[in-house]
């Protein structure tokens, strides 16, 4: 029961297809063309003068070892050995690992989605204040730096003539002491 009407609604199906391709014009003898009738026909024809012909025969035979030759994976798997497989594996090397890092790239896709990234631009107006002030900060340090540098100076000059000065009244009063007599207190 279900495969006749599986088959009333393929051959509805059918005439629905036929009259879609053929449209309202029939065939002057106002009698249905069948395209699947017409199909079984030429498809019928064809085998029969196959059948007739011995190199047709043959043919059909190797048809499948023509089109697995035909097939461009096949001359591939002929023509290059193993070893020239994994020579061309490793010229591609580079490619291969662009190719890892734009995957490992795109598995990042969520960090530079994450709100964090797309708030950077708000960000920018507050950032860009802060290095205007350190830039200044910067500035102001050199300043100081080089009146720190210009104190030290000083303080190593002022410490040097004091040692001397202290230096020259050690001598005139070693000299003072050795003239009166005084030994000095070590």
């Amino acid at each position: 029961m279900d495969r006749n009407l599986a088959m009333d609604n393929l051959e509805m199906r059918l005439q629905v297809l036929e009259s879609r391709i053929y449209g309202e014009k029939r065939s002057k003898s106002a009698k249905p063309v069948k395209c699947a009738e017409s199909l079984a026909r030429i498809q019928a024809g064809l085998i029969s003068t196959g059948n007739k012909r011995e190199r047709v025969k043959i043919l059909h035979k190797k048809i499948e070892d023509l089109l697995k030759y035909l097939d461009p994976q096949f001359t591939d798997h002929i023509a290059l050995p193993d070893a020239m497989k994994l020579e061309f594996i490793l010229a591609e090397e580079d490619f291969l690992l662009q190719a890892a890092l734009l995957e490992q790239i795109s598995s990042m896709q969520p960090l530079l989605d994450s709100s964090y990234v797309r708030d950077v631009p708000e960000h920018a107006t507050k950032l860009q204040r802060l290095s205007q002030i350190h830039v200044r900060q910067q500035d102001q340090m050199e300043v100081q730096s080089q009146e720190v540098k210009k104190l030290f100076e000083e303080y190593n000059k002022m410490m040097f003539l004091l040692s001397k000065q202290f230096t020259q009244w050690d001598e005139a009063l070693r000299k003072l002491e050795e003239a009166k007599g005084i030994r000095p207190v070590e």
